[in-house]
């Protein structure tokens, strides 16, 4: 009895030690890449137009805006709030990027674990009760605004991703 769960032991530790890990700088370059695939969706949208990220709208002042130093933990909360908003949103256009933003929130948590990083999966914003009112006063301009300034993030999230972010 002893010497079957032996064998099975070392049949399966023979097994394990030939998976090899995904090296992290391919994680990397996936999270860059998913990363692009995000901004040129939003491009690719009809209704988009130039909107400052800087500018500031009555009522979508809980849409994050521009952030120069970025952590995995301050990504990862800035994506969950975007996820949150673009779920939120009526068209039927975004739910491929509400996926991609989910994906992106996975691949920067394996490359927050590579690095040690204990980051735990932000929730969020925790009422969005007003954001009912602000679409159906101006569905178009929170939707656009909303869009821009995720593109404004994305493009911060690639840049910090090349300097190496912290926890």
């Amino acid at each position: 009895m002893r010497w079957g769960c032996l064998c099975r032991f070392l049949w399966l530790w023979a097994c394990l030690s030939y998976t090899q890990a995904v090296p992290i700088q391919r994680v990397q370059d996936d999270t860059k890449t998913l990363i692009k695939t995000i901004i040129t969706r939003i491009n690719n949208l009809s209704q988009m137009q130039a909107v400052s990220p800087k500018q500031r709208i009555t009522g979508l002042d809980f849409i994050p805006g521009f952030h120069s130093d970025l952590s995995f933990s301050k990504m990862d909360e800035i994506l969950a709030i975007y996820q949150q908003i673009v779920n939120s949103l009526p068209s039927g256009n975004l739910v491929q990027i509400s996926n991609d933003l989910e994906n992106l929130r996975a691949l920067l948590h394996l490359l927050a674990a590579s690095k040690s990083c204990p980051l735990p999966w932000a929730s969020g914003l925790e009422n969005l009760a007003n954001l009912g009112g602000v679409l159906e006063a101006s569905l178009h301009s929170t939707e656009v605004v909303a869009l821009s300034r995720l593109q404004g993030s994305l493009r911060d999230m690639l840049r910090q991703l090349d300097l190496g972010p912290a926890c």
